[in-house]
């Protein structure tokens, strides 16, 4: 188990709230060095304890994180992949290719390792993938400049929208709006009525260097954007309000500067083009901590944080699940 202790110790883990002090004392609590390429992706799935990862060595790898095991390895050798999202099935995924000549995204059951659709539409790779948690409809940007709406029962896409720069979309937890960034911008759509165009037009305080990733908090009160630059942009996701920007190292052109909310919304933490991760407090805006990357990890980590769990993953050239460390903590140091 990721956790040491008792299943009664693991529970209380979990309902813990987090403050500064306890991501202050997250730490490692499982690595997997078993990879011998860049990890590309991670997501959770909400409805199990499973977790999946992309990696550059063209497998997906599915975990069970209540065990801190490796159920499977499925592999796409002939459309590698880079970017993978679960579906609301615990073992169907939608990923989109890496090998040159093939941009197609597809959906895949890993209990059997079949495929079930593909979706055809891109016609460069596609660097941003987010799916709607409230149904069957996902969006993905590419660096052909079109970001595309799908149904996941529907293999021709249900809309294209045309941008200027490389996209980063996403849905809200809801999925009643998404956005899109490029440009120094992040635009407002409403899932509904996106052909109308966007809602809301939103800076980001003049940055125009190439968006990387931009992700809502859980419930919905802020949104993050990632830029080539090294910056890490925290609006108030209703007015667009900039709440704070953060900075690391820039990434290189082939990378993305990741970041994830916490689940409760109240941190973020984000990689850094040197390999290291690092937390912010949304509410202070400060720098609450960070961690240096591992052994011969240059370029910047994907990071994902669990669902309702004090714990979040870093993935680079190996996995590592990072978790509270009690002993560090001045009310459970005293504790038998």
């Amino acid at each position: 188990m990721l956790c040491a202790g008792g299943q009664a110790e693991r529970e209380e883990r979990v309902t813990l709230e987090l403050s500064e002090e306890i991501v202050r004392s997250m730490e490692p609590g499982a690595v997997f060095r078993d990879y011998n390429c860049r990890i590309s992706s991670i997501d959770f799935n909400k409805n199990s304890s499973y977790m999946v990862t992309a990696s550059d060595d063209d497998s997906i790898r599915l975990y069970d994180v209540a065990t801190a095991t490796c159920m499977k390895t499925v592999n796409s050798k002939k459309y590698g992949v880079d970017l993978v999202c679960f579906t609301s099935h615990p073992t169907t995924v939608i990923y989109s290719s890496r090998n040159g000549w093939d941009d197609s995204l597809r959906l895949l059951s890993l209990h059997d390792n079949k495929y079930l659709r593909y979706f055809k539409g891109h016609h460069d790779r596609v660097v941003s993938l987010s799916l709607c948690s409230a149904g069957e409809s996902f969006i993905s940007g590419s660096l052909d400049r079109t970001v595309l709406l799908w149904d996941q029962r529907v293999e021709k896409c249900q809309g294209l929208l045309r941008v200027q720069g490389r996209p980063a979309a996403a849905y809200d937890d809801q999925g009643l709006v998404f956005a899109i960034a490029f440009g120094g911008y992040i635009r407002m759509f409403d899932s509904r009525m996106y052909h109308k165009g966007p809602f809301e037009i939103f800076s980001v305080g003049g940055d125009l260097s190439e968006a990387n990733v931009v992700k809502f908090s859980n419930d919905g009160r802020h949104m993050l954007l990632t830029t080539m630059d090294g910056h890490i942009h925290v609006l108030d996701s209703f007015c667009g309000t900039l709440l704070s920007t953060y900075t690391v190292k820039p990434v290189a052109e082939e990378s993305t500067l990741d970041a994830t909310f916490s689940p409760d919304g109240m941190f973020v933490v984000s990689g850094s083009g040197d390999g290291s991760a690092h937390a912010w407090s949304v509410r202070s805006g400060k720098q609450v901590h960070s961690w240096m990357g591992g052994q011969g990890s240059e370029a910047p980590p994907v990071i994902k944080w669990a669902p309702g769990s004090p714990m979040f993953v870093t993935g680079s050239s190996e996995l590592a699940f990072l978790i509270p460390d009690l002993s560090k903590l001045s009310a459970y140091a005293n504790r038998k």
